[in-house]
């Protein structure tokens, strides 16, 4: 595998304004999964761009404490990146200038969202639909933020039939994002199927603005296909790290032009594992930390003989202690079989979801007027 490695000189750090990012990896924002004891783990394996999981914008504005736990600066997170979700301009602008003065360096909008709680109520894949509401929510961002560079992040559209992003690209551009990144599938597809990168490589030759692809990224070669096909300008890694953060340090020596690391035997996995637990708990708690660690059980061991049954186990600890008695039960010298990152993809190519949309949504389309109700809170809020 070592000549798909990067050759000297073939790709350039993303540029996102102040900002230079090397190797041009992203960490896609993911609900309950890209919070800081995640990030921290992957930033400690290769460099990149992390970005916290979203936060509501009315949320923060109002004071919310889990909404400021989440977006909370902690050492040597630089850049600090977060990703934020509103649907009202005046909430998104005082937000962005808020997370601004409180040193956050890159700010990402979601416009992705497929969750039915959020595009019901107007949000996420829902706003590109009304690209005059998108571009007014942008500009809050931006000039809220000031110098801070805003990011947006869509999905191809809500279905075949009512795709978005060419809109999502020219208002970005025209807005004044500094870039614009492409889950290339739809909301209705969720994240079953193949992603589209040729919708990428479109979006690329469309906009002047960086392009960010997103979708399928598994592997370190995933990454480097993506940028030679599509000529994107950056990849996003999402599901293709859950369990994984060396993954980054795959990333990082291949984009340095050297193979990457071998992968770990299980005994460094469980050390990982430990202290990805120790750090939720330091975040959130005791109790509220080590419930969060359950489900990162299944992803960290699939792969190796006799995860299947000690996943119950592992859905139901209460404590570490209860977790490191599970690990201890594994041979510390095996080593997962290498096909285990891309058996995380959905089988179903064919399944297509109801993307449910505020009544009238589509009979108004150049409306710009935010949409009404209450938003969903950060616990309802799912991934682009």
């Amino acid at each position: 595998m070592s000549g798909l490695t990067a050759r000297p000189g073939e790709f350039r750090p993303l540029s996102l304004g102040s900002l230079s990012v090397w190797p041009p990896v992203v960490l896609a924002p993911m609900a309950g999964v890209t919070n800081y004891a995640f990030r921290s783990l992957c930033r400690e394996f290769g460099a990149g761009l992390y970005v916290s999981e979203m936060i509501t914008a009315r949320g923060y504005v109002r004071a919310n404490a889990f909404t400021r736990l989440l977006a909370s600066g902690h050492p040597g997170e630089r850049p600090r990146s977060v990703q934020l979700y509103g649907t009202d301009p005046t909430d998104v602008g005082e937000a962005a200038r808020a997370l601004a003065d409180d040193g956050v360096e890159h700010l990402d909008m979601n416009f992705g969202c497929p969750v039915p709680k959020v595009t019901r109520a107007g949000g996420g894949s829902a706003i590109p639909l009304r690209p005059r509401l998108m571009a007014r929510l942008v500009r809050a961002a931006v000039e809220g933020a000031g110098g801070v560079p805003v990011t947006v992040k869509v999905r191809k559209g809500i279905d075949d039939r009512l795709l978005t992003f060419r809109d999502a690209g020219r208002v970005a551009e025209g807005e004044g994002a500094a870039a614009i990144g492409l889950h290339a599938r739809t909301a209705a597809q969720l994240y079953s199927g193949e992603a589209d990168w040729e919708a990428i490589a479109e979006l690329k030759a469309a906009v002047r603005i960086p392009v960010l692809g997103n979708g399928d990224v598994w592997e370190c070669w995933d990454a480097l296909r993506m940028l030679r096909t599509t000529g994107c300008d950056a990849v996003i890694v999402g599901r293709g790290c859950l369990g994984r953060p060396w993954l980054f340090a795959e990333l990082a020596a291949v984009f340095d032009g050297r193979p990457p690391p071998p992968p770990p035997r299980l005994g460094a996995v469980a050390a990982v594992m430990r202290e990805h637990a120790e750090r939720l708990i330091a975040l959130f708690g005791a109790r509220a930390g080590i419930l969060q660690m359950r489900k990162w059980g299944t992803w960290y061991l699939t792969g190796f003989r006799g995860s299947a049954a000690a996943r119950g186990a592992l859905s139901r600890i209460d404590t570490l202690d209860e977790m490191l008695a599970i690990l201890a039960r594994f041979d510390a010298d095996e080593i997962a079989r290498p096909s285990v990152p891309r058996a995380r993809r959905s089988d179903d190519s064919h399944r297509q979801r109801i993307v449910h949309l505020p009544d009238g949504w589509l009979a108004a389309r150049d409306d710009d007027a935010a949409p009404e109700g209450e938003e969903p809170p950060e616990a309802a809020l799912g991934g682009g």
